[in-house]
């Protein structure tokens, strides 16, 4: 994504903080890092997630079905250069919800200036939301999921319960947390590192 370095400076300079980036002199005792943090919300749901499976020339996959829909929300929250991440279980996708996620991450990362990076839906941009002093949202240009890299992170989480059959919605909701919380730094980095993201990280705030 073009200008995206510049896009961060200009974000870092309306902090009401004092942040430590590139320029920061010696002599200026920065109070807050800068972390960049892609977030994003998906569906999870008692539908099996269908994936093809390998079998014997001539024969068709056995596959179990619900047909009953139950489902819940995981809310989100990665960071590209180092994988630290960020989940919260939510019943709703709206900006109660919304808030109540953003409050929980401003708590956990209090000693940094965290930047989320997100789509521009419609609770993400309530005018009822108050944004916590420590955190920007940075909103993604319209209809461009390719370029969030947690989107990778749903994949992956949804790779592992694929084919998968939970009748009981608490049953899939310790399934997705065993998965989440499985999910080492190592992997997250890997999967979310997109190179206009670091580039500009590595530009701004080294």
């Amino acid at each position: 994504m073009s200008n995206f370095s510049q896009t961060l400076t200009d974000v870092i300079s309306s902090s009401p903080f004092e942040v430590a980036t590139e320029g920061t002199s010696e002599t200026q005792k920065p109070c807050h890092d800068v972390r960049l943090f892609s977030e994003d919300e998906s569906r999870i749901g008692t539908l099996p997630v269908e994936r093809r499976r390998i079998t014997l020339k001539g024969i068709k996959p056995i596959s179990h079905v619900s047909h009953e829909l139950k489902s819940y929300y995981l809310y989100g929250a990665v960071e590209p250069k180092t994988g630290e991440s960020f989940f919260m279980e939510f019943p709703h996708l709206d900006s109660v919800c919304f808030q109540i996620y953003l409050d929980e991450f401003s708590i956990s990362y209090p000693d940094s200036f965290n930047i989320l990076l997100l789509d521009r839906g419609r609770f993400h941009k309530a005018k009822s939301l108050k944004i916590p002093s420590n955190v920007a949202l940075l909103f993604l240009p319209a209809y461009s999921p390719e370029l969030n890299p947690i989107e990778r992170v749903w994949e992956a989480i949804k790779a592992e319960i694929a084919n998968e059959v939970h009748t009981a919605i608490d049953s899939l909701i310790d399934r997705v947390a065993f998965v989440v919380c499985n999910l080492s730094q190592m992997v997250i980095q890997s999967l979310t590192s997109y190179s206009y993201i670091i580039n500009a990280v590595n530009d701004v705030f080294q």
